[in-house]
């Protein structure tokens, strides 16, 4: 490539658009006036305004998370960093190909401590895969291009650039490179795959976890003809985070717990547990009982090296692409399966099918459909005018309310990949910024986001940029007046229902107001019928929308 005399701000926007950044999401301040007197030049980025640094970076990770490709956002120094840092905790375990980029002082000035001034890398570090402040214009074409490849090699992840102001500025001549896509997957020897045919063979009772591993890379039909031939169980791993398993499989029974009483529950009528794609068993809070039942042996497969044998012990730990080693691994099964084996696992899918996932679907909506109407509503009936109105339209749907989210996967069809996103660290704030970078990922297509009130608190501000660009989202917010997932845990956990803290009143929040304040149209509802009225409403509107549902607290007591 021609060498080009270009400035260091000029440079790192063409160099982004190289490497397939369409959006950059930011926040600007001081320390960036020099990237946003150039970014009206960057013809093929989008500049898409947040109000605040979090959601600034919860954009950027739902963009990358619906699109599966490479994004870039731009904070504002050490507070806009800072702000941030729960987000980018999000990120991390996402696993989003992201380039944060935050403003830094000229080289050198940072001697005086300026105001809003420190060392930016460390704060970083923690939580991205690389982190590094740039150090000269000349090796500014070398670092953006090392921090796309090192975003999007697998296991992909955020990274971390800090940018100087002067490196900004200066002017140099400048040969931009290439990029560079590190292509990690493949496949262990025969040897190994007869022994992991052997090992499936030999399960009487097998299970599979599935995992975002297998939509990221295309296999989920793959995991779904392994399980419809050994017979197994599939359930979808503990966290919600890029994607869910088809939920019309017959295999599929439902999502593991992170309970690790009741996930030991499920898992002790397993001898064989194949974890694919999946983190094997992350769990919530603490307890005395280990989820992992010591009669199940264990095969994990996964890109993520660090996950296997990490808390378990594995007979079978493959780091390998799962889809590469689901090509591999079913024609060897098929052709080393005999009579008996084909017996087997049909007797195993009878029983599977008759209390699978789509059973006790069926059996909750018929539940729901003859009980009485309450007031304020029953969330499991909001959750399902979410479901429903998600599959008739082919919604996307992004989900952070921490207390009506099992609800909805109990419920919620999915059949597409990248069509359901969760909170992926458990830190609250992804699911309002999260929708905008979703919507924007899929022009056109419907976005419904599930939101808890606390939950919504923490991002608000994403309403502003959802009316500015005219998304079609539809924020469903769940308005229960208090951290009741909290309460929850307060009572079964220790006993107490002593709630300090906890309860969001005097004065009661008021999300239409909030909402309309920031140029979304905003409706309350009290019940099904309205909840689903509004929802239809939302899809016939251009833009945003929200809905804020007054649903029933229900009732937290220790037995004292």
């Amino acid at each position: 490539m021609a060498k080009q005399t270009l400035n260091g701000r000029t440079a790192f926007l063409k160099l982004l658009e190289d490497e397939g950044v369409t959006h950059v999401f930011g926040n600007p301040g001081t320390t960036e006036l020099a990237l946003m007197e150039a970014m009206p030049s960057a013809e093929g980025i989008q500049y898409v305004l947040a109000l605040q640094e979090s959601v600034v970076l919860s954009m950027a990770d739902g963009f990358a998370r619906a699109s599966g490709r490479l994004t870039a956002c731009n904070l504002h120094c050490t507070p806009g960093l800072g702000h941030a840092m729960g987000a980018l905790y999000n990120a991390k375990f996402s696993g989003s190909p992201v380039i944060v980029t935050a403003g830094q002082y000229e080289i050198g000035y940072g001697l005086t401590e300026p105001m809003l001034y420190e060392p930016l890398v460390r704060i970083a570090e923690p939580l991205v895969k690389w982190a590094y402040e740039i150090q000269s214009i000349e090796e500014l074409p070398r670092v953006v291009r090392r921090a796309a490849k090192i975003a999007l090699t697998p296991p992909c992840g955020p990274v971390f650039l800090s940018l100087p102001g002067s490196i900004l500025d200066d002017v140099a001549e400048l040969e931009l490179g290439t990029r560079t896509r590190v292509h990690a997957h493949g496949i262990p020897n025969a040897a190994l795959l007869a022994e992991l045919v052997e090992a499936m063979l030999a399960s009487n009772a097998p299970a599979i976890i599935a995992g975002r591993e297998l939509d990221e890379q295309g296999a989920m039909s793959d995991a779904a003809r392994l399980a419809e031939m050994l017979g197994a169980a599939v359930y979808h791993e503990p966290i919600p985070y890029n994607t869910r398993y088809p939920t019309s499989e017959r295999t599929f029974v439902g999502d593991l717990t992170r309970d690790q009483r009741k996930a030991r529950a499920q898992l002790e009528k397993h001898d064989l547990v194949i974890c694919l794609g999946a983190d094997l068993l992350r769990m919530s809070a603490f307890s005395e009982v280990d989820p992992l039942p010591e009669t199940a042996s264990v095969m994990h497969i996964s890109e993520r090296d660090w996950e296997l044998g990490k808390n378990y012990p594995t007979q079978f730990a493959v780091r390998a692409g799962v889809a590469d080693m689901l090509a591999a691994l079913l024609p060897l099964l098929g052709t080393a399966q005999h009579p008996e084996h084909l017996a087997a696992a049909k007797a195993r899918l009878s029983r599977i099918e008759s209390t699978n996932w789509m059973s006790r679907r069926r059996d909750i909506l018929a539940r729901l459909a003859s009980a009485a109407v309450t007031s304020p509503l029953d969330p499991a009936q909001l959750a399902r005018c979410v479901a429903q109105t998600a599959a008739e339209h082919r919604a996307i749907v992004v989900e952070e309310a921490p207390t009506t989210a099992p609800l909805l996967a109990s419920m919620l069809v999915t059949d597409r990949p990248k069509s359901s996103f969760g909170l992926a660290s458990g830190g609250l704030g992804f699911g309002m910024g999260g929708a905008v970078g979703a919507a924007l990922a899929n022009p056109g297509v419907p976005v419904v986001a599930l939101i808890g009130d606390g939950s919504a608190m923490y991002a608000i501000q994403a309403l502003w940029t959802a009316a500015h660009l005219k998304l079609p989202i539809i924020y469903v917010i769940v308005n229960n007046k208090a951290y009741r997932i909290i309460k929850e845990r307060l009572v079964s956990m220790r006993n107490c229902d002593q709630f300090l803290g906890m309860d969001i009143t005097n004065p009661a929040l008021s999300f239409t107001d909030m909402a309309r304040g920031m140029g979304v149209e905003a409706t309350k509802a009290t019940s099904a019928q309205e909840v689903q009225a509004a929802l239809d409403r939302s899809l016939a509107q251009a833009g945003p929308t929200l809905i804020e549902v007054l649903v029933d607290a229900g009732v937290q007591r220790a037995e004292h």
